[in-house]
């Protein structure tokens, strides 16, 4: 567990993006709809808007989760179906929110929303706890290795704000949470419904020393792990100037200079950085995530797919490849299926050899699996790099894409 803290330099970059999970009813939405709400990053039409669909449900109050379930059904049905992406900004930072389903039949959705996160916000119910669907949010938090985790224990006004609840759950989650992997979280007690300690600091809590939620959203670090792993640039588009060429791509994780040795993989072949634009200008280096195109010393049979590293630190070259995954579609998985890895800008065939013993995978299983690529393809461990150490199963047949991995080497 972390001791949430207020102290300390700011965060380190200005964008933060980050997802919500939680078993149903347990306030997600509500969450969500007060952090934009107080945070003032609603416009007034949508206001009228959630005031005036909530005056149709009966509701006195403006129903603040309807900001994020915005589609029909949803409304409708009163819970959360799809991701729902929201971007708002305070003066320190801006964000990119997930806000992802409950149901235990929606897993791959919430895969899909924290895939990218740089933190998950696990919600539980005060007057409920720790559930199973809390459990299996903390395994696929750990799984795609997010790397900051806050347990927000919401609808502490329903118990009364009592120190002694929150920190039951507290503690009956830090023991799960080291089972299934989680680093550390960093708990907040707070109340969506009335706001406490969502934006604001709440006067209810004077045994709460913590941070508000939104305090510590724009002060945790984020793309950290992106800055200090390794180089790895993924070449999307090759660009002929003249006699020139430049490799274009967004790197993906470290940092590349002018006058650096690279390697291009899978062939192997070796050269020097002799230049590097970033949005059409000359500079001296590139810092990931940046989208920026290379240039090298030597005419290099470079292509679209391939991916240039620089240093000693190298990806593994490999066609036999071990993940953890979640399959995403209602079409099992079987062992002998042949699909598509899509792995950075790179596609290459492959064929499913194991399925760590399950006779098939379906929609929203989480299982280990073993394939074989008809060409090598460079990799790193998913715990070194979540852009590098992912990939992508794809229906060769229509495009539909069948299942997440993360790299296991």
């Amino acid at each position: 567990m972390t001791t949430p803290t207020t102290t300390g330099p700011l965060a380190e970059t200005t964008l933060l993006r980050f997802a919500t999970a939680g078993s149903v009813d347990d306030g997600k939405s509500t969450l969500v709809g007060r952090l934009l709400h107080d945070s003032k990053s609603v416009l007034t039409d949508q206001l009228e808007a959630v005031a005036h669909a909530s005056r149709n449900r009966g509701q006195d109050t403006p129903d603040l989760a309807l900001l994020t379930d915005g589609l029909r059904a949803e409304r409708e049905q009163g819970i959360t179906i799809d991701v729902a992406y929201r971007y708002f900004a305070t003066p320190r930072r801006r964000f990119i929110l997930a806000d992802t389903p409950g149901h235990v039949q929606y897993t791959r959705n919430m895969v899909t929303g924290a895939s990218t996160a740089d933190l998950a916000i696990i919600l539980v119910d005060a007057r409920n706890g720790v559930v199973e669907q809390t459990l299996r949010h903390a395994a696929v938090t750990a799984l795609l290795r997010v790397p900051h985790v806050v347990l927000a224990v919401n609808k502490m006004d329903l118990v009364g704000y009592g120190e002694r609840e929150f920190e039951r759950i507290v503690e009956e989650f830090a023991g799960h949470a080291a089972a299934s992997g989680l680093p550390g979280f960093t708990p907040i007690p707070v109340s969506a419904l009335v706001g406490d300690n969502v934006v604001q600091r709440s006067t209810r809590m004077d045994w709460y020393r913590g941070p508000a939620l939104l305090d510590f959203l724009e002060r945790v670090p984020a793309g950290v792990e992106a800055a200090d792993a390794p180089a790895r640039f993924p070449v999307q588009y090759v660009i002929r100037h003249g006699d020139a060429r430049y490799y274009a791509g967004q790197l993906a994780s470290g940092t590349l200079r002018v006058g650096d040795r690279v390697t291009v993989h899978p062939s192997g072949a070796t050269s020097e950085i002799t230049g590097i634009d970033a949005l059409g200008t000359p500079v001296q280096a590139a810092y990931a995530p940046q989208s920026v195109s290379v240039r090298l010393a030597d005419q290099r049979d470079v292509a679209r797919g391939d991916l240039i590293t620089s240093g000693v630190d190298v990806p593994a070259l490999t066609q036999e490849v071990r993940a953890a995954v979640c399959h995403l579609t209602d079409r099992p998985l079987r062992v002998g299926d042949r699909v598509l890895v899509r792995h950075t800008t790179r596609t290459v065939q492959a064929v499913v050899k194991d399925l760590g013993g399950a006779a098939e995978l379906t929609a929203n299983d989480l299982g280990r699996i073993a394939l074989r690529t008809a060409e090598p393809l460079a990799l790193d461990d998913y715990a070194v790099s979540r852009r590098t150490g992912a990939l992508l199963l794809i229906d060769p047949a229509d495009g539909t894409t069948l299942t997440a991995g993360m790299v296991a080497l």
